[in-house]
């Protein structure tokens, strides 16, 4: 298993959007949304994708973590503890010394426990108001 930055297809993020039930998505929305992403990550096992994150930022004080997938057939052989910790590597080496940001998401419904594990906190908590999502037409 290897895990590439920015060679993650439009065919390939569709099969794991769709794997995740989130519904479909039309080929030329994904490729917009992949050339303008901060950066992308795919999971290559045996040259198949079979996981992905993308991550949306300023590169500074925040970033946030949009379409995390892995397959369900690799789910819990810690495939996605290794993308996670290898996206979070990632924006710590985006960052000057001594600074720190925040990186934000927005789990799927079921996925908190796995957050969780690696600090992440639920919103709203003693700081942190309830995250909020709105579709636009």
């Amino acid at each position: 298993m290897k895990i590439l930055e920015n060679v993650l297809t439009a065919a390939d993020f569709i099969k794991l959007y769709e794997s995740a039930g989130w519904g479909k998505k039309c080929e030329d929305i994904v490729q917009v949304s992949l050339e303008n992403s901060y950066v992308t990550f795919a999971v290559i096992e045996e040259e198949n994708v079979i996981g992905m994150a993308r991550l949306l930022g300023d590169g500074g004080m925040a970033f946030y973590l949009k379409d995390f997938v892995i397959l369900p057939e690799f789910q819990g052989k810690g495939i996605g503890k290794e993308l996670l910790d290898y996206v979070q590597n990632y924006i710590r080496n985006q960052l000057k010394d001594g600074w720190q940001t925040k990186l934000e998401l927005m789990s799927a419904k079921g996925k908190e426990e796995f957050y969780k594990k690696f600090g992440f906190e639920e919103r709203p908590s003693k700081y942190l108001g309830a995250g909020m999502a709105k579709m636009i037409q």
